[in-house]
């Protein structure tokens, strides 16, 4: 054995290991339709509430378009979950891996646990017509639900988390202004990162 095969085997050996502890068949072209379905929610909140609200401060002077805010966000959610199942599942079966399997029920929980305490606080404020924290509070959880998850996928799910994160402290600082840092975490984080990981591991 030469030089060259004891390397092709260390790679072979890291690569194994790197499947057996790590989701690594994300699609990242649905996180750029992810990206592309939250700007097109956060244009239709931006215009409901530019019809409804008399100025900036919308998120605390009316509750009236809120059912509709959470109806879009809602849909988005929804579209950006089937398209993100449907396009892993068809790059697993293509590199030949399972969809379900330990690594990837660990990075769904891991998900989650954030995702779903910063939903209900979400609701908790909304509930409390504290409308102004919605955008900060799911910002920021869905960031740390991001880095949390992202030991068990790849690591530029936590750069997506760590740049979401910072948006969603921006956003707290600056409430007039949480359906744009929306379109931005959402949105634009969700594409470039998206398209990132596509040209770094899809087309091959």
């Amino acid at each position: 054995m030469n030089q060259n095969d004891y390397l092709k085997d260390i790679s072979d050996i890291k690569n194994m290991m790197n499947r057996s502890s790590q989701f690594i068949s994300l699609s990242g072209l649905s996180g750029v339709l992810a990206g592309i379905y939250a700007l097109i929610g956060a244009y239709l909140g931006r215009d409901l509430l530019r019809h409804r609200a008399p100025s900036r401060e919308y998120e605390t002077a009316s509750a009236d378009p809120t059912l509709s805010i959470v109806a879009i966000a809602l849909g988005v959610l929804v579209l950006s979950v089937v398209t993100a199942f449907v396009m892993t599942y068809f790059k697993a079966r293509r590199q030949g891996e399972k969809v379900w399997n330990s690594t990837s029920k660990r990075l769904i929980v891991n998900f989650l646990i954030p995702l779903i305490a910063g939903g209900i606080l979400a609701l908790i404020l909304l509930r409390d017509g504290m409308f102004a924290w919605v955008a900060p509070v799911t910002l920021i959880f869905y960031g740390l639900a991001c880095v949390h998850a992202s030991k068990y996928t790849l690591r530029d799910v936590r750069y997506l988390g760590l740049t979401v994160v910072v948006l969603g402290l921006l956003a707290a600082s600056y409430r007039g202004y949480g359906v744009e840092f929306w379109a931005l975490g959402f949105g634009v984080c969700h594409i470039v990162y998206g398209s990132i990981m596509y040209f770094k591991y899809d087309r091959n």
